[in-house]
């Protein structure tokens, strides 16, 4: 009968997934390869499988009857006399291996076995250090280590190799895409979260991690946290798609932001990108999942102002920084109806986006020819021709291959005779502007008019999540945006993907062999702001309220809208807030309406409290400042400063005038 000792090795041999290539050189090593390493640096965050790894090439040093030694850092003294008495057979016993787990607890050991206790090792013996830091760089480039030391950064698994563990530990697949989602490629967290749906399992065939479940991953992956203010700046990361030290400002005014954003970017399981920190999926999701079930008031309260600063920014950030905001918004509500069945949050294939080049015109027109056919492929040549800025191809992040292209048009009224002559979408999207509310001149249209990705046709993708929301941020700073389309050939699975956020036209227009269904929102009805608030809280997008059809936050938001088109006439007299109450019985509703925001920002003053607020707004929109920047050294401001300003100025102002939309201007 087999001893327990070998049943374990079997049970762990059986369960064991990836982590090939490390197990491949181990043993290399066990066998006396001579160009194998002698000694193994294994780190990664909590969770990662570093104690799973080391169990399973310590089986198999115990299967070629090598004499081990298995020591652990937490308990590890900090006397290195200690250490050395401890592991004294590594000295001298010939094929002693040396497994050294949680090194982090005894980092402070490494130069001395560097230097001191490693050289020293008897004959053909091996060590393996696992630890939760990367080695000191000092090792890793000594030309005299490099030879014989193997530093590995343990990766989350892939979605397959989370399946295969999730398969082999027989969790019920309609339970694997829920656990998936949460665990991510962890394995600690896929482990536990399998063991706990097979013991939860029931017929409703849902699953959530329980309390238990939660404690255990927050203490393997995260550990201690030092105080409060800690907690606080973790469950902004868990939240947020990404975190800047400016964000954890923003949302946690009153905490020092530098000294927190410092301590997250030192934690093993953040990983740093250009837009800030990015948890690994397995803490994120555990994180949050902790937050809801231990606070859900505070989880929503932290979710709010994540939304309400996204929101800002998309109205103030600097125009190179506003494209990414919206994709930051919707990651939030990722988990929101709508939200869930329109986007997808994979980082397996990811992508960025870059301008057309002339250099990827022929990528772009095959990719149009083989998936939408040659008459789509003409179009695309002629909108090349007429709108190049318009076009976007995107790359694997891995491999630099292009992958996808859309086109964003921009078109103004009255629309162009050729235009609608040679394509059938956009005069179809014409005909319907023509037939609900015609697009004055001053206004234009966008559509969306192309989304190809081959490899993922017209499906949700990360390709169509960044075009999105590319277009979007376009069409909340644009300037007089009548109408916002999107083109889909699947038009009857995109209607019931965006039912509620933007209305089929019923249009159908044929190109070649195809037809095309045509979706779209009047912004001027429904400003973006408003649009976004109510497809991320998964409710239909309202109809116009109130004494013009303007509910309160549209009402705002076309103040914004004419305060941004001030310096631009024929835009301005194309603002929303012309539609307004306010405007309605003015003679010369352009000119008056200018003189009227101009006397309520001035009658701001008539209150001490006022008079900051009126100078920034005038700085701001009035004075000939090219950028915010501009004006807040024209009135010798700090631009944080100045901004606070400006939104007091903003809110008092849009209440003032609010104030004259209900009830007139006395």
């Amino acid at each position: 009968m087999a001893s327990v000792r070998d049943r374990l090795a079997s049970a762990r041999v059986q369960a064991f997934v990836a982590r090939e290539g490390e197990l491949e050189h181990f043993t290399q090593a066990l066998a006396g390869d001579t160009t194998a390493p002698f000694a193994f640096y294994l780190f990664g965050p909590g969770g990662i499988g570093k104690s799973t790894l080391l169990r399973r090439l310590a089986d198999e040093a115990r299967a070629a009857d090598r004499t081990l030694l298995e020591l652990d850092g937490r308990f590890v003294s900090r006397d290195p006399a200690d250490f050395e008495r401890n592991a004294e057979a590594f000295l001298h016993i010939p094929g002693t291996v040396l497994f050294v787990d949680s090194f982090e607890h005894c980092q402070w050991l490494e130069s001395w076995l560097w230097q001191r206790f490693l050289p020293r090792a008897a004959e053909d013996t091996l060590v393996v250090l696992a630890g939760r830091l990367a080695p000191q760089p000092q090792w890793t480039a000594d030309p005299a280590w490099a030879e014989i030391l193997y530093v590995r950064e343990l990766e989350p698994f892939s979605d397959e190799q989370a399946r295969n563990l999730l398969t082999t530990s027989r969790v019920p697949p309609a339970l694997r895409p829920r656990i998936l989602r949460f665990a991510g490629g962890n394995p600690l967290a896929l482990s536990l979260a399998a063991a706990a749906a097979m013991a939860d399992w029931g017929p409703e065939e849902t699953w959530a991690p329980s309390a238990d479940t939660l404690r255990t991953l927050l203490a393997g992956l995260i550990g201690e946290v030092p105080t409060a203010a800690h907690r606080r700046a973790l469950e902004v990361a868990a939240q947020a798609y990404s975190t800047s030290e400016e964000l954890l400002a923003a949302v946690l005014p009153d905490q020092d932001a530098h000294l927190l954003f410092t301590w997250l970017r030192d934690l093993p399981f953040m990983e740093s990108t250009h837009r800030g920190l990015y948890p690994h999926d397995a803490a994120r999701e555990t994180l949050a999942a902790d937050l809801r079930w231990r606070a859900p008031n505070a989880f929503e309260t932290m979710r709010g102002r994540l939304a309400e600063e996204y929101l800002r920014l998309l109205r103030e950030a600097p125009e190179e920084q506003v494209f990414t905001v919206t994709d930051e918004l919707f990651h939030l509500f990722r988990d929101g109806e709508v939200v869930a069945r329109t986007r997808t949050w994979s980082r397996e294939d990811e992508v960025h986006d870059r301008p057309l080049s002339p250099d990827d015109l022929d990528t772009v027109l095959r990719m149009a020819e083989e998936t939408e056919g040659p008459a789509a492929a003409d179009l695309v040549r002629y909108w090349v021709q007429r709108q190049p800025q318009a076009f976007s191809v995107y790359r694997l992040v891995s491999t630099g291959r292009i992958v996808a292209f859309t086109a964003r048009l921009a078109l103004p009224a009255p629309p162009d005779p050729q235009d609608l002559a040679t394509d059938p979408v956009v005069a179809a999207a014409w005909e319907y502007t023509e037939a609900t509310a015609p697009v004055r001149d001053g206004e234009h249209i966008g559509i969306s008019r192309f989304s190809v990705y081959p490899e993922k046709y017209q499906v949700p993708s990360r390709v169509i999540d960044l075009s999105s929301s590319r277009a979007q941020a376009e069409s909340a700073r644009a300037r007089a945006r009548a109408y916002g389309f999107a083109v889909w050939r699947d038009a009857e699975s995109w209607s019931d993907r965006v039912a509620g956020s933007l209305t089929d036209t019923g249009a159908r227009p044929r190109v070649g062999d195809h037809t095309y269904g045509v979706f779209g929102v009047d912004w001027r009805q429904v400003p973006v702001e408003t649009w976004l608030r109510h497809f991320i809280s998964a409710t239909a997008v309202p109809a116009p309220s109130g004494p013009s059809g303007f509910s309160r936050t549209a009402f705002d938001q076309a103040v914004r809208e004419a305060l941004s088109h001030w310096r631009t006439p024929t835009a301005f007299a194309a603002c929303a807030l012309i539609r307004a109450r306010l405007a309605a019985d003015l003679a010369n509703p352009a000119d008056e309406l200018r003189a009227l925001l101009h006397r309520t920002v001035d009658n701001l003053a008539a209150d001490p409290r006022g008079v900051r607020a009126r100078e920034a707004l005038t700085a701001a929109y009035f004075s000939s400042a090219p950028t915010q920047e501009a004006a807040a050294r024209r009135l010798n401001l700090p631009y944080g400063t100045y901004r606070r300003h400006l939104r007091h100025g903003l809110d008092l102002l849009c209440e003032a005038l609010w104030q004259q939309e209900l009830h007139g201007p006395h």
